[in-house]
């Protein structure tokens, strides 16, 4: 620090003598310590009043406009520094600087202007007032007409410098809306896509005046769909492509849908591989933009929207792309019940099945996980379950049981568990499907798909707990079952533990005397014991695992097993537990357990 102290002072002896010259050691010494540690330093300059001396050496004729202009660009990355440089007079000059036709100095002014205004109200009212937008503005649209790899830094800066002046400013985005800056930039975005951070600052410039109503007029101007497009195929990471995504959402109400569906229609026929790829990501956009909710629900429009409408007509289409991207779009409208409702009413249903009919030979696995996935979503609300099971949706499902396809078979899985839910007659007619819970029970293995394995075992004893019926048990029993859901039992999701036990006692109190050489094997027993004994079990898990002992008390070899672990202790503490469910059981548990013992 010694250094700085004295270059500091140098700085100050020099700039009072208007010696620009001898001012360059001591303006290196500081982009120095600024390198090592911007914070102590900038405290330093900010504490011995230097700030006020650099307008002095930001003349545009001053060989040393370039560093001090790094020097402030530097400072101000500092939250603490942005009021401080705007009070030392700094705005003006470096503005003036903007008039300069060395690169070196628009960019380091680029910087500085752009830090002083981040985050920093009085930063921006100082360059607003000195009318630097304005000029960065034309910099940028007279450095749009000369494509050179060599302006691109320069384009970068000034457009982040915009950003940083105009972010969650509305009036300061509406003066570079007027300033006509959006077609500017979509032009940028078609020339110097390569470029990553180029591209980027564009990105979060269309995302922020998109808000503004009065940006859709400028956007619907440009080809700014057909770039995102393109821009979109090019991206491999994740990260860039919700980024891309982003600002896609706030501008899907200004017209880019329209545009999206008009890319759709030109190249639906198309024979190029141009015209293949762009459909493909024209498409892709288009569902995508539905995963926001409110983008969603106003495409949506109460199923009377013309996008919806067209997003409708692709499902009979031919073409496999816009087949999946209409069953994506339907998966993505049915994320509420008022819009599954609306659906299921209007005849959706049956566009569904037939599609998954035209795919259930040699078909297409993405088309098939996507119209599975709709009719999933489409069956959540209660009142829809009936009238898809009435459509025969679990029919065409079925149809694909032999599919090999894990994502497949997961949303299979998950469709016909939605459909069931509360449906005794569905769900008895289904479980008593020997080739339904035979494909299951082979699927409660596939220890390679934890999802599907996952699905498989929640199905297995939703056919159980929603038809309560014997002969589903019975199916279940021979069929193999008995084991998984005991297995299931000690899943670390609790709901699925539930469903286990919940299952499981309608067995035990349904046909024990089928079950009884299956509980055996499975060590029901002692996986209750331990659901017990465990503090970590929910209340729920604690009650329904006592509800089991008790329906399994009616077995010999099951009571024995029962007697021969000391059940009465672990219940009999749960006497005193704070939930007045499990209390209340634990006491009946225990009546029952000492009456038998």
């Amino acid at each position: 620090m010694e250094n700085l102290s004295e270059a500091l002072e140098k700085l100050k002896l020099a700039s009072a003598d208007g010696a620009a010259a001898s001012a360059d050691g001591c303006l290196d010494s500081l982009l120095k310590a600024l390198g090592n540690n911007n914070t102590e330093t900038s405290m330093k300059i900010q504490e011995t009043g230097v700030l006020p001396l650099l307008p002095g050496l930001l003349q545009p004729q001053s060989s040393c406009s370039t560093r001090v202009a790094n020097i402030i660009a530097e400072v101000a990355k500092n939250e603490f520094m942005r009021s401080p440089c705007v009070e030392a007079g700094l705005i003006p000059p470096l503005i003036q600087l903007l008039s300069s036709t060395d690169q070196e100095i628009l960019l380091q002014t680029g910087r500085a202007l752009g830090n002083i205004c981040y985050d920093s109200h009085e930063g921006r009212n100082a360059v607003d007032l000195a009318g630097g937008a304005q000029i960065v503005a034309e910099h940028i649209k007279s450095l749009s007409q000369n494509p050179e790899p060599g302006n691109e830094k320069l384009l970068t800066v000034f457009c982040g410098m915009l950003m940083n002046y105009s972010s969650d400013n509305d009036s300061l985005q509406a003066q570079l809306i007027n300033m006509d800056i959006i077609p500017t930039l979509v032009k940028l975005l078609g020339i110097h896509s390569h470029n990553t951070a180029l591209t980027e600052m564009c990105l979060i410039a269309f995302g922020n005046l998109a808000e503004l109503e009065s940006s859709k007029e400028q956007f619907a101007s440009t080809n700014i769909a057909e770039e995102l497009v393109r821009l979109f195929q090019k991206q491999t990471e994740h990260e860039k492509k919700e980024m891309i995504f982003e600002v896609l959402a706030p501008l899907a109400e200004n017209g880019l849908v329209e545009c999206l569906l008009d890319v759709v229609a030109k190249t639906v026929d198309g024979e190029r591989e141009e015209d293949v790829t762009q459909l493909k990501t024209a498409s892709d956009l288009m569902v995508l933009l539905l995963l926001g909710d409110e983008s969603m629900q106003k495409l949506f429009e109460g199923g009377k929207g013309s996008v919806f409408q067209r997003v409708l007509s692709w499902i009979p289409s031919h073409n496999h792309q816009l087949q999946l991207a209409g069953a994506l779009a339907i998966a993505n409208f049915a994320r509420n019940d008022g819009n599954c409702i609306h659906m299921v009413d209007t005849g959706i249903v049956q566009k569904l099945l037939e599609l998954l009919d035209r795919h259930v030979e040699e078909g297409n696995v993405t088309v098939q996980h996507a119209a599975l996935s709709a009719l999933r979503n489409l069956a959540i609300p209660v009142v829809n379950k009936s009238k898809m099971l009435s459509a025969g949706v679990a029919d065409v499902v079925l149809k694909f049981l032999q599919s090999e396809m894990p994502p497949v078979q997961f949303k299979l899985l998950g469709t016909l568990r939605m459909l069931i839910d509360t449906q005794a007659e569905a769900a008895e007619q289904l479980g008593t499907n020997g080739k339904l819970v035979e494909r299951l029970v082979e699927w409660c293995e596939a220890k390679d798909h934890a999802g599907v394995m996952g699905e498989s075992n929640r199905l297995l004893s939703a056919l159980i707990r929603h038809s309560k019926s014997k002969e589903v048990v019975r199916t279940v029993i021979q069929g193999g079952g008995v084991k998984h859901l005991v297995t299931m039992a000690t899943s670390e999701h609790m709901i699925m533990q539930n469903e286990a036990l919940v299952a499981l006692g309608l067995i035990a109190g349904l046909d024990l005397v089928s079950a009884e050489k299956d509980f055996v094997g499975a060590n029901l027993v002692s996986v209750l014991h331990k659901l017990l004994s465990d503090e970590k079990s929910a209340p729920e898990i604690k009650y329904n695992s006592m509800i089991l002992i008790c329906a399994v008390m009616g077995s010999e070899p099951l009571h024995k097993e029962v007697q021969s672990l000391a059940f009465i202790d672990v219940v009999s503490k749960l006497r005193a537990h704070d939930n007045k469910t499990v209390s209340h059981q634990a006491s009946l548990t225990e009546q029952r357990l000492t009456a038998q013992s």
